[in-house]
């Protein structure tokens, strides 16, 4: 009898050393995760001419990139899946509009051409600084994050332009174009600056005391 009493403490006293599991923990991946998802939907719908659709749902999408890094911040959900998976949704779904817009003949090829290249040498660079150093710790500066908000803003607007017309709409479509082709330029050169310098100054940083 007296071990039977003492089951009921037992089992109290282990369900309270559990961790309670956060329900929400995953919600910032996953909202992250959906705006990967929303990128084939987008193209389907410019491809289809469907452009109050695609505007309605890049604004979503946009959302989503807001709320995520919102929710993570207030649960306090900061993880390495989520460093990765969060710019990693960015390049998707950007570099995928950016492609389909620019078949569509609603962006200059050399808008295109600079964002591609750039991503794509920074990819390069990234993957050969970790396969030689192991280094990636690699976080985006002022240029890169203000080089997102163009491409973000000229997707915006040329959608937009695709519904309206009015003279304010062709203007911001010149201007978030003209400012994505220099932050481009801007954000490419920096990170390369960055590279040089950090990996010159890694071997320095690594020599044992007394070695010039």
């Amino acid at each position: 009898m007296c071990r039977r009493s003492r089951l009921p403490n037992d089992r109290v006293m282990t369900d309270v050393s559990k961790p309670r599991l956060n329900p929400f923990r995953a919600a910032p991946n996953l909202l992250t995760l959906l705006r990967i998802c929303l990128a084939p939907i987008l193209v389907s719908a410019i491809l289809e001419d469907r452009y109050a659709l695609s505007f309605i749902l890049f604004i979503a999408a946009g959302l989503t990139d807001a709320l995520d890094g919102l929710v993570a911040r207030l649960l306090k959900q900061h993880t390495m899946l989520g460093q990765y998976l969060d710019p990693v949704a960015d390049k998707v779904l950007l570099s995928t509009l950016f492609l389909t817009l620019m078949h569509k003949g609603l962006i200059p090829t050399r808008v295109t051409v600079l964002v591609f290249g750039r991503d794509v040498g920074i990819l390069l660079v990234s993957a050969l600084l970790y396969a030689a150093v192991g280094r990636r710790e690699f976080h985006p500066s002022i240029f890169g994050k203000a080089n997102t908000v163009a491409q973000v803003a000229a997707v915006a607007v040329v959608l937009l332009h695709q519904l309206s017309q009015a003279p304010w709409v062709v203007v911001m479509r010149t201007t978030a174009l003209d400012a994505t082709m220099v932050l481009t330029v801007v954000s490419g050169l920096h990170y390369a600056w960055l590279v040089a310098h950090r990996t010159g100054a890694a071997p320095a940083n690594g020599r044992p005391p007394g070695q010039p």
